[in-house]
């Protein structure tokens, strides 16, 4: 905590902390199948203790799927083996179905109960020696969980009253689901915004649509008592400085950002702490070790000596990730000294 909360003020902490986006490669090390993990409280927290030790990371990542608040919203989900789950079957984009809508019970209602308690028991296990992450999703993107992407896209032009109306509603859902991870033990939420990228959104639909609701729910959470780590899986720096602005703890900057650029920035890299951005899948993956420790030495020596970031993946570290390559990851993070 010290140390994450040193790069969160601007800092360089005197040990940088090991964090990885890493749930579906700890799930295959623990040799568990994700669909049972991802209902399992027993199974959720046991993976996630053992990761942490066997890797020595500095977190517990409990991101889980994206669904888990929209199945009590009436939403369809599926995923098997070790394929997450995803929605489908999405409600329809109707005032009477918005009308009758209400923020779930995450205590007692679908998986909330499961995970609540993993997050519970993993906070149990380590007190404030690591740092306990759950996740939610930003309002904008949350109405593309609720409606369908498409849809989605489609209400700023088409009926931006009734997307602001839905936005209103799911702020109050993810206000309400982080508020009861933050009590079962939560430090940190992982907002995530993917939908609201510049890979989707131009900047002013951005600004107009879903940066006022991320905003909003970002304070909150804050009042809570949550650190707020925000992940659009950005790279465009115009989104970048905006994105800067939130008023969170930490901005996640995807894999195929210039971070160093980026932590460069007065507009980016001066109001906010940067996380990112080893590449999971060119780099983690399908990289040699000497690559891998290549990749993470520069990006500390460009960007995370020169204070407030924290070094982490830019998207989810792929199942088949080799093991010693997440370990030389590590081992390299590990000997960083400010």
């Amino acid at each position: 905590m010290q140390w994450v909360s040193k790069a969160v003020a601007g800092g360089v902490p005197k040990c940088m902390p090991v964090l990885a986006l890493s749930e579906e490669f700890d799930v295959r090390m623990a040799g568990e199948v994700y669909e049972r993990y991802c209902q399992d409280a027993l199974v959720m927290s046991r993976v996630a203790i053992d990761s942490v030790r066997r890797f020595d990371y500095d977190w517990a990542w409990l991101q889980v799927d994206d669904c888990i608040e929209f199945e009590m919203l009436g939403v369809g989900t599926v995923g098997s083996g070790d394929v997450l789950r995803a929605t489908v079957d999405y409600l329809a984009p109707t005032r009477a179905v918005l009308d009758s809508l209400r923020v779930p019970d995450f205590r007692h209602e679908g998986r909330g109960p499961a995970y609540l308690e993993a997050i519970a028991r993993v906070r149990e296990a380590f007190g404030d020696d690591k740092l306990v992450v759950g996740r939610t999703a930003a309002p904008f993107s949350s109405v593309g969980l609720l409606y369908g992407l498409t849809p989605s896209m489609i209400l700023p032009y088409d009926d931006p009253d009734f997307l602001k109306d839905s936005m209103d509603f799911l702020a109050e859902v993810q206000i309400e689901f982080g508020r009861r991870q933050f009590d079962a033990g939560a430090h940190a939420v992982w907002f995530g915004d993917c939908n609201a990228g510049s890979h989707l959104l131009s900047l002013d639909h951005y600004l107009e649509y879903a940066f006022p609701w991320a905003q909003k729910v970002a304070a909150a959470y804050r009042d809570i008592g949550l650190l707020v780590f925000y992940h659009a899986s950005e790279d465009d720096p115009r989104f970048l400085r905006h994105m800067a602005r939130l008023g969170v703890d930490a901005v996640s900057v995807g894999e195929h950002g210039d971070l160093p650029a980026a932590k460069a920035d007065p507009e980016i890299g001066g109001p906010s702490c940067l996380m990112g951005n080893i590449d999971p899948i060119q780099v983690l993956q399908l990289g040699s070790e000497d690559e891998v420790r290549s990749a993470t030495a520069n990006l500390l020596e460009s960007v995370s000596h020169k204070g407030g970031h924290l070094i982490n993946s830019g998207e989810m570290v792929p199942r088949a990730t080799p093991e010693a390559n997440m370990r030389a990851y590590v081992e390299t993070v590990r000997a960083f000294r400010a």
